[in-house]
């Protein structure tokens, strides 16, 4: 019973957390197949965690917290699938980038699909939380690891631009943090929705 609580807080505060987003806002789910893309989606809509099948075809899901409504966009993952990612980038507000920390094998992907995304005019002044996942299996990655990986590095390293409260920039675009989560263990992701609903309330103002 205390499990199911903590879990419904752990949704409530995420959405209470989107509440800071503008009325309509489009947030895109990207990264590889089996990054946990759909399952997060599912998670914030159903507050359960459910076993879903490979992203097949772009879908769309409405979150409604009271009044305001928020569009977010599974593309999926898979080779074919990211080919009509470019399709989604239109009027974006935000990106979420999921990737698994316990499948080295395929990090070299994960890197060149991110960095095509920031180097897309479309997308780079736009906010990107990268979500580490997996980290509850023994072998995944940590922080320092996924960073170096993805060709990330930390505020004060060259690249990056440090602003007000720390926040990294990319070179010459938007806001960018890394962020482990365990999408099983219902833990890590929280924080990414709050910095992520922090960098689009401040651009609002």
């Amino acid at each position: 019973m205390f499990l199911v609580d903590w879990v419904k807080k752990t949704v409530s505060d995420i959405m209470g957390w989107l509440g800071f987003l503008p009325e309509n806002s489009k947030i895109l789910f990207l990264g590889l197949d089996n990054a946990g893309k759909t399952t997060l989606l599912h998670m914030l809509r159903d507050d359960r965690m459910t076993t879903h099948n490979p992203t097949l075809h772009p879908h769309a899901e409405e979150l409604y917290i009271g009044n305001r409504r928020f569009r977010a966009f599974d593309l999926g993952g898979h080779e074919a699938a990211r080919r009509i990612w470019k399709d989604y980038y239109s009027d974006v507000d935000a990106i979420i980038f999921l990737v698994d920390a316990a499948d080295r094998t395929r990090m070299m992907e994960a890197k060149n699909e991110l960095h095509a995304l920031f180097e897309n005019e479309s997308l780079r002044l736009i906010p990107f939380a990268i979500l580490g996942n997996k980290i509850d299996i023994p072998t995944a990655c940590g922080e320092d690891e996924l960073r170096n990986f993805l060709q990330l590095p930390s505020v004060s390293s060259y690249g990056y631009n440090q602003g007000s409260g720390g926040v990294a920039y990319r070179q010459g675009g938007g806001p960018v943090e890394v962020f482990m989560c365990s999408l099983v263990n219902k833990m890590g992701y929280g924080s990414g929705f709050k910095w992520l609903s922090e960098m689009l309330k401040n651009q609002t103002k």
